[in-house]
């Protein structure tokens, strides 16, 4: 994060700033004669995050040259060294020269520093790989030992997936730029950081006696091994302190703590690989399992400018992992090409957004073309067309062109490794007249429930689709033919009445339309009638409900009645639009049932009619306060779930692993006591057995709120006083998706991990000529527990990842719908790991795959 390039002088920390506050808080000679202390300096920040280009790498090497002793860590975007090697060549031959030496070590080699914990595990792994790739492009035989960062970029997998791709290192402290938030102290000198999947990386963690710094929003007492941070490590025991500091790249400084004869307190500067492998006893390691909730984070969530970006960013992830997947199949089913280059740009402007700066400084400006909000709008624009485009040419390889007139084959591609059956739409064209067609699948069978409707490209046909996994299926029209169920008539709710039924096959719902439309009812059929719903709550489901300021303190939706307005009710989907208001503010809710469909949908809008505050209360010093108004969830604009659950246990995903909550409430209000209060994909209330459990799904990276006497809630909406004082405003609509999933038992035996799957990749069809239809699965992961993560290609070769999100560590049997020359387990980093056992059989590849829950494996696929 760039904390001084802001052009605005109220969001600047200034070098002068800096320099005093370091020399009045750590002192100087006090450790001249006391046991040998350690330091770790460096650089933070690139071409987008800040790098002076003109003079910063000469800079670099001149300190280098000047100071023996001197060491740096580099988190420098890679695409800096493109731009360093045009405009100022010399200085980048000059480095380029040190940089596979021992000063230097490259520690966070991601392609554009992200956060981790807010984007997809596939997402991760692109960033590393395509980073690592770069960087070695620009210094041929440099290695990548430790990750090391200088926010708080980190998430509960990273062990795993840093071990495959050859680090033997990490550092849990990020103790200069902790805005964002900090990790949770734990143990002493090193600790052997295990993630979810088992595997341990050695590693620095922030001390148990590392503390937040005092009258700061933003370090921990390490940023400068001042003499109260290393007495604290000498009586925690810790033989050899490290402190650190990764200096943004836009300061002018040399060696953090001094040089020479002078550097502070008796330290010496060491790289992080030279301080584990020369300095630190590794007989001090102890274990650590980390909990994603020990990555203690906090972003101004629920803020109008964050949740766009973060709607943006999952769009563009969901649509860039399935125009992949839909490749390889147009590939290994069809006549398409597999456009490496189109895919490597839309991950390029993917990994772009997903910066962490794009989270922390949204309104900041951007090489004067305006904020990061603005592009990362322009680059995730940039990766959804390519990933329409790439999409669109991998069905349309599948088979030839619909025709004019005559039947046609609607082909539904199903990009996951598991079966589905889900109601879909596809729009036909207009030569088919107004009768609805007769609708057959691959075995003849005729499919009778289907709706037909007249829209301004043609006919939308919906119809529920059984499709294999990962594979497709097809269903022929034949126009003229059919009988549709009838087109039901748009129609809103008897005047005056106060209540609605809305009922199918999986659900009873009752709205109150006298109460803003809150869910009174909601019977799960399913699950022998359970009330889901908790009739002794003070809240209601589906309530929204947060603190204006400006406008009367707390309000709720329920103040006010809403209209209702039935948008479809048929055998295959049952929708409502409830019209209502918040304060002074109309939303729009539509809410979406489909038949055999345990999710149900919610789309919500939200139309400002002016500017107002939201939150606990009205903040105008947020800048440097430890108290902060965008941290408290409870006086945000919130949606809330209470459900009869009894007894109840949170659980939520992160990047490949799902955590089991050990908070009792996810309630702060002060930067020195933040709670991982993250909702990635998905939070889970399991209920007492018996009673119904609720999974709460999002289309966006935000908070949750959940505490003794207050029902699980989705972040809606914040505008205030943010981070740096910046007022995070309103300006246009609300707009954002959530689903619901009644279940019983825990999240794994729910399959909710898998329901938030079907949601992120929906079913994809094309229109084809007729023909005989088909039907057709390449690999079928059935119940073993495992999820596609990424299917791609790579030299010719096909590279399948797995994840075992919930499934059995017992191997399992799978097919791959093709003959396969061989079948290799790689590392992440592309290295051959061992070969697997495989035959084929009836045009069929055999093989088997055991794995640790959580853990990932990639395959090299050889046709």
């Amino acid at each position: 994060m760039d904390m001084i390039s802001d052009r605005s002088c109220r969001n600047r920390i200034t070098v002068r700033t800096i320099v005093a506050a370091l020399l009045l808080t750590v002192g100087s000679s006090a450790y001249a004669s006391q046991p040998q202390a350690w330091f770790v300096d460096g650089y933070h920040g690139g071409v987008y995050g800040h790098y002076p280009v003109e003079w910063k790498t000469r800079f670099i090497v001149d300190q280098l040259e000047a100071h023996p002793e001197w060491r740096i860590g580099l988190e420098i975007e890679p695409e800096t060294w493109d731009t360093v090697q045009v405009r100022t060549p010399a200085d980048y031959a000059r480095f380029r020269r040190l940089a596979t030496g021992d000063r230097v070590e490259f520690t966070n080699p991601t392609y554009a520093q992200p956060y981790c914990y807010n984007i997809s595990g596939e997402s991760i792994i692109r960033q590393f790989a395509y980073g690592m790739r770069k960087l070695r492009s620009h210094f041929p035989g440099i290695e990548f030992v430790t990750y090391a960062v200088e926010e708080p970029c980190f998430t509960s997998c990273l062990p795993q997936l840093l071990r495959s791709f050859g680090f033997r290192y990490a550092s849990l402290k990020c103790p200069n730029t902790c805005w964002g938030g900090y990790m949770a102290p734990f143990g002493g000198e090193t600790v052997d950081w295990t993630g979810p999947d088992g595997t341990s990386i050695r590693t620095v963690p922030r001390y148990a006696s590392e503390r937040l710094e005092e009258h700061s929003v933003w370090q921990t007492t390490a940023w400068g091994n001042g003499t109260e941070y290393l007495e604290d490590c000498r009586r925690q025991g810790i033989a050899h302190p490290v402190g650190m500091c990764y200096q943004d790249a836009g300061w002018k400084f040399g060696p953090w703590i001094g040089s020479g004869d002078s550097i502070r307190n008796g330290s010496r500067y060491v790289t992080w690989r030279e301080y584990f492998e020369q300095v630190a006893d590794p007989a001090s390691a102890t274990p650590y399992r980390m909990s994603q909730e020990d990555v203690r984070v906090s972003l101004v969530w629920g803020s109008q400018v964050l949740q766009r970006i973060a709607r943006q960013v999952r769009h563009a992830e969901n649509a860039l992992v399935q125009a992949e997947k839909a490749s390889v199949l147009g590939v290994l089913l069809g006549d398409g090409r597999y456009d490496v280059a189109s895919l490597d740009e839309a991950w390029r402007t993917l990994m772009l957004a997903q910066h962490h700066d794009s989270w922390i400084v949204p309104y900041n400006g951007l090489h004067g073309r305006g904020t990061w909000a603005d592009h990362i709008a322009r680059w995730t624009a940039a990766t959804d067309s390519i990933c329409g485009d790439v999409t669109v040419a991998a069905l349309r390889s599948l088979g030839p062109d619909a025709g004019i007139q005559g039947p046609l084959r609607v082909r539904a591609v199903n990009t996951l490794g598991t079966a589905r059956r889900e109601v879909l739409t596809v729009v036909v064209p207009r030569s088919f007249g107004p009768t609805a067609p007769r609708i057959t699948d691959a075995a003849g069978r005729r499919i009778d429930a289907a709706r037909y409707e007249r829209t301004e490209q043609g006919y939308a046909l919906t119809f529920e689709a059984g499709v294999p996994a990962f594979g497709y299926a097809d269903f022929r029209l034949e126009p003229g033919c059919g009988t549709a169920m009838p087109e039901p008539a748009v129609h809103s709710a008897a005047a005056g009445s106060e209540k609605y039924l809305l009922e199918n096959d999986m659900y009873r719902i009752v709205l109150d339309l006298s109460r803003g439309g809150v869910i009174e009812s909601l019977v799960a059929k399913r699950y022998g009638g359970r009330e889901v719903v908790d009739p002794q709550s003070d809240f209601s489901m589906g309530e929204l409900c947060g603190c204006f300021p400006d406008e009367g303190g707390f309000r709720s939706s329920t103040e006010t009645p809403a209209t209702l307005t039935v948008l479809q009710d048929d055998a295959l989907e049952r929708s409502v639009r409830i019209e209502g208001r918040i304060a002074s503010h109309p939303f729009v809710q539509t809410l979406t049932l489909r038949r055999g469909e345990r999710r149900i949908d919610f789309d919500l809008r939200i139309d400002w009619q002016h500017p107002t505050a939201i939150g606990s209360y009205k903040q105008n010093d947020a800048y440097a306060n430890n108290r902060r108004a965008f941290y408290d969830e409870r006086g945000k604009l919130r949606v809330c779930f209470p459900v009869a659950s009894g007894e109840a246990r949170i659980s939520k995903d992160a990047p490949f692993d799902v955590c089991e909550s050990t908070l009792r409430d996810t309630y702060f209000s002060t930067w020195d006591s933040i709670k991982h209060n993250v909702l990635l994909h998905w939070v889970d209330l399991a209920g007492e057995k018996g009673r119904c459990g609720l999974a709460l799904l999002s289309d966006h990276t935000t908070s949750y709120a959940y505490g003794p006497g207050d029902p699980l809630s989705l972040t809606v909406q914040f505008a205030g006083n943010g981070l740096w004082g910046r007022d995070y405003t309103l300006d246009g609509q609300t707009h954002l998706r959530y689903a619901l999933v009644p279940h019983r038992g825990r999240w794994d035996e729910a399959g909710v991990d898998r329901e938030s799957q079907r949601w992120n990749e929906p079913l994809l069809c094309c229109l084809l000529a007729d023909g005989r239809p088909q039907r057709v699965s390449l690999l079928d992961l059935g119940s073993s527990g495992c999820e596609l993560s990424a299917v791609c290609m790579e030299g010719g070769d096909i590279l399948l990842r797995l994840y075992n999100a919930s499934g059995s560590e017992r191997p399992c049997r799978l097919r791959f719908g093709v003959p396969l020359a061989r079948i290799e387990e790689v590392s992440l980093d592309g290295q051959t790991l061992a070969p697997v056992s495989c035959r084929v059989r009836g045009g069929q590849t055999q093989f088997e795959v055991a794995m640790p829950r959580f853990g990932i494996r990639t395959f090299r696929l050889t046709k």
